[in-house]
């Protein structure tokens, strides 16, 4: 978390030695462990509702995803009916002739013509 070395702290324990006393040092110690504890289970336990909370984001995401997905299954549904109720009004030989293969423009001509 701190980018501490060991001199460091073998400073910050003589400077408490000296401000403290030998007396008060172990006391302060110990209150000061106590504390960042505490700090330390904060932190995690803000950790994990933040976690909590992308997870849940991550499911509303999903389940909104999968109701767009259905409203396109949906549509295409409908479309397929649509296109089936279409082709089965007319008959399959009237859906070729309208069709027809294209002509090229010299029949075309020729048929004009004649």
């Amino acid at each position: 978390m701190f980018d501490i070395g060991f001199s460091e702290l073998i400073l910050i324990g003589i400077v408490a030695l000296l401000v403290l006393g030998p007396d008060r040092l172990p006391d302060a110690a110990r209150v000061a462990g106590l504390w960042m504890g505490r700090i330390k289970r904060g932190f995690n336990s803000i950790k994990e509702d933040v976690e909590r909370e992308l997870g849940a984001d991550d499911i509303r995401r999903e389940l909104h995803n999968e109701g767009i997905l259905e409203k396109e299954r949906k549509m295409l549904k409908e479309t397929t009916d649509k296109a089936n109720q279409m082709f089965s009004d007319k008959p399959l030989d009237a859906l070729l002739k309208d069709v027809g293969a294209p002509k090229d423009s010299s029949t075309a001509d020729k048929e004009q013509n004649s």
